[in-house]
């Protein structure tokens, strides 16, 4: 059975100002996740979910469709507050979805098989979903879960710091936890976080989550439940969000299993602010030059 790919596409863009899931990045208007589809197909994915909000559906189903059909199979899972809450009043200032653990219950009725999860804004690299794919064909149970894990180094940015969940990995290459850190930044020959005005370095080669996970379908069940309890305890906080980290903790403190830590090379790249723009089209001509890619990435 071909593995699925899952990509989340429905977040807001509030930092970026625009509908950054639909902006062309390559030359001939293609966009970051035209290259994640493109490299999953080559990897041996069979379809391809998006979780989207319906206020965007007609324009986004437009760009996509036309250049998807007959290359990989499509669906379209839409993502909204009152999705999976069941008779839970939401608060009445509440304006964005319940995040990226919600977005993963949103395809439940129609992922089946062992799938991928993505970021829509972030490249990952032909290596991850080469490694992804053959996890899914091959370990994906449901007590046998992972995680692409991206070199700390290659995921830095030179305009300011970042924040990533940085992996904490045991002898047997699985995951034991994932510790946000804030406000990374590359200091001379270390990589330092801020906390409390004091510098602490985090090893250059750490492992670190870019949200690329690779579940059985088994998890849907789990989600469920901890999805209602949490609407349960958080639903008079408007900013509260269901993030794919609280399923991952939960599975591996629950004794339902483990998730390993697939490493790899790969340079990632992402778009959260305007100024990142330039870099990432920058980064992608420099991938067609160098024949990773073709410059008509469909045609």
């Amino acid at each position: 059975m071909q593995p699925t790919l899952l990509i989340l596409a429905a977040g807001m863009a509030s930092r970026y100002g625009s509908m950054k899931q639909t902006e062309g990045f390559g030359p001939t208007g293609e966009t970051i996740m035209d290259y994640s589809i493109y490299d999953a197909i080559k990897a041996g994915f069979g379809k391809v979910v998006f979780i989207i909000r319906k206020d965007f559906a007609e324009q986004f189903k437009a760009t996509f469709e036309p250049k998807l059909k007959g290359k990989i199979a499509t669906e379209y899972v839409y993502q909204e507050m009152d999705s999976f809450i069941e008779d839970a009043t939401i608060a009445a200032n509440r304006q964005k979805p319940w995040g990226t653990g919600h977005a993963i219950l949103c395809a439940k009725e129609v992922v089946k098989e062992p799938f991928a999860v993505i970021n829509a804004d972030d490249f990952y690299g032909k290596d991850g979903f080469v490694k992804a794919a053959q996890f899914l064909r091959s370990k994906c149970t449901p007590s046998t879960y992972s995680i692409i894990g991206y070199q700390l180094a290659k995921t830095l940015s030179e305009f300011g710091t970042v924040s990533r969940g940085v992996c904490e990995v045991d002898s047997d290459n699985k995951l034991v936890s994932i510790k946000e850190r804030t406000k990374l930044y590359k200091e001379q020959n270390r990589i330092v976080f801020e906390d409390n005005d004091e510098k602490v370095e985090v090893p250059y080669h750490s492992s670190v989550s870019m949200n690329f996970w690779c579940f059985h379908p088994a998890i849907f069940t789990d989600i469920q439940k901890l999805f209602k309890q949490f609407v349960i305890e958080h639903l008079n906080n408007p900013k509260a969000e269901f993030f794919i980290p609280i399923l991952a903790q939960n599975f591996m403190e629950n004794n339902h299993g483990s998730i390993e830590v697939i490493p790899t090379n790969a340079q990632w790249f992402g778009v959260t602010y305007k100024e990142d723009a330039p870099i990432v089209k920058a980064s992608i001509d420099k991938l067609i030059a160098d024949k990773e890619y073709p410059a008509n990435l469909w045609g």
